[in-house]
């Protein structure tokens, strides 16, 4: 089942004229989660013919605006459509006043309920868990209080080889207490070790995603071996000192981090404005890490 994710937007503070501020839609077994909302999310999600109905569960770093000025359009969007399923928002607490400033002067009330969920800012925190996903926050290191992201797929139930089940007549009673992890005792008190009788498990899927950040290697606590890393390479190294002092992160550094974070993809992105051509963070960035790919708008990149 898909783990892919799609880029909506990798500018940074400011839009150029194709590049939109910061956006993403994670499909993960078909829970289709937003991470960030930049101005103009909901025009390129009818661009790239994303359904943002489907969309349950939306997911803000940080409250400077090329990641949430998008969001009070989505929600009124929603409304006007007729939504009433349930939305659930993960953000710093602050934008649930601004939310609802909005909302009070726009005398809007909402179709459906939207559920705010207050991010925590000093240590990994699970915001989010079904049967099949779950979603923690962790702590980044902006001039802001910033949230990262990382999203796991979680162990399925155990499958029983079918031709097993045959060969040695396995009664439903067995099937269950086999799931569980125990060994098999034939009606001739032969034992059949568990591992035997079980499909391997499928390697488990994970995305982590780090906002607007300086280099920090304790971050790597949080990150480490994931499928695909995004993190930002706002400036090319050259501007170290800049990217030092604004709390960003160069191409450079992205490339040692995901190398560092034995990461088997990384995706660049917000990316600033001076830099119409992107190909020399690329270059700078797959230095470091050879498997790098740039955030680009409409992108789909599928972890299998």
């Amino acid at each position: 089942m898909k783990f892919e994710l799609t880029i909506l937007g990798a500018s940074s503070a400011t839009p150029t004229s194709n590049r939109n501020p910061t956006a993403q839609v994670l499909n993960v077994l078909e829970r289709f989660f937003l991470i960030d909302c930049g101005e103009g999310t909901q025009m390129q999600l009818r661009k790239f013919k994303i359904k943002f109905q489907r969309i349950n569960h939306i997911f803000i770093s940080h409250l400077h605006g090329d990641h949430y000025f998008g969001l009070m359009g989505l929600l009124s969007s929603m409304h006007l459509l007729g939504r009433q399923t349930e939305l659930h928002l993960y953000a710093p607490a602050p934008l649930k006043d601004i939310i609802d400033m909005q909302l009070k002067f726009s005398e809007t009330y909402l179709n459906y309920p939207l559920i705010f969920h207050p991010l925590n800012f000093d240590s990994k925190n699970l915001l989010f868990e079904d049967d099949l996903v779950k979603v923690s926050s962790f702590p980044l290191y902006h001039r802001i209080a910033t949230c990262g992201f990382l999203f796991e797929e979680k162990p399925k139930a155990k499958s029983i080889i079918k031709e097993k089940i045959k060969e040695y007549q396995i009664s439903v009673a067995d099937i269950h207490k086999i799931r569980e992890g125990h060994d098999l005792i034939t009606k001739e008190g032969k034992i059949i070790p568990n591992r035997e009788l079980i499909q391997p498990e499928p390697r488990l899927r994970k995305y982590a995603y780090c906002s607007d950040t300086r280099y920090n290697e304790n971050l790597l606590d949080y990150v480490s071996d994931v499928d695909l890393l995004y993190h930002e390479a706002t400036f090319l190294h050259e501007l170290i000192d800049r990217a030092e002092a604004t709390f960003h992160t160069t191409a450079k550094e992205a490339g040692i981090f995901a190398t560092k974070a034995n990461a088997k993809q990384l995706i660049i992105g917000h990316f600033s404005a001076r830099y119409p051509d992107l190909s020399l963070l690329l270059n700078e960035a797959t230095a470091q890490f050879t498997n790098t790919h740039l955030a680009q708008e409409g992108q789909t990149f599928l972890i299998e």
